[in-house]
């Protein structure tokens, strides 16, 4: 398990030196243009790869950490059975969708594969290319959930808050 933690911590570090390149990007342009009434041409397609990646990274980071759109107060109200069964259907609905994104992106991937950006010249699938990186990652994630519930019988409790014991006891804090 430290393998993916090492794994999951480098994607973190990821998205912040995207934060960080776009922000500084954006700053340096907008003071070369209100200035110097100048600016880069290229900041602008690098800025916005970086928000991007930034998106889709965070995507897969929610989606291990168990914190995307998961409404918690209506499962924690419902039985334990119904609770597990709300999770399954939850869990195969993103599989569904991460299929349709993965899908999509490797033919966006393929439509564009001789295509460039105007001013920096990447290749255009750079765009699409996370978009199947992040549908995969969030099925193999959700399998995992899917594991986790059913041959390890843990609750659906403890699945939601998996990763806030995980940091507790890293940080030795206690909740």
């Amino acid at each position: 398990m430290n393998k993916f933690n090492t794994l999951f911590r480098g994607i973190e570090v990821l998205i912040a030196f995207f934060l960080a390149i776009m922000i500084a990007l954006v700053f340096i342009n907008v003071v070369l243009r209100y200035g110097f009434s100048t600016g880069f041409a290229w900041s602008e397609e690098i800025s916005r790869l970086c928000f991007i990646y930034l998106v889709y990274l965070g995507a897969i980071g929610a989606m291990r950490d168990n914190q995307h759109l998961i409404i918690d107060s209506i499962l924690t109200r419902i039985q334990p059975a119904a609770q597990k069964a709300v999770f399954l259907l939850v869990q195969a609905g993103i599989i569904w969708v991460m299929v349709v994104l993965s899908m999509g992106s490797w033919q966006l991937v393929i439509q564009n594969l001789g295509d460039r950006w105007v001013a920096t010249q990447f290749p255009v699938f750079l765009i699409f290319g996370v978009g199947l990186v992040t549908g995969v990652a969030i099925i193999l994630l959700s399998l995992a959930n899917i594991y986790r519930l059913v041959v390890l019988k843990l609750s659906v409790s403890e699945l939601i808050s998996v990763r806030h014991e995980a940091d507790s006891e890293q940080t030795g804090n206690i909740q």
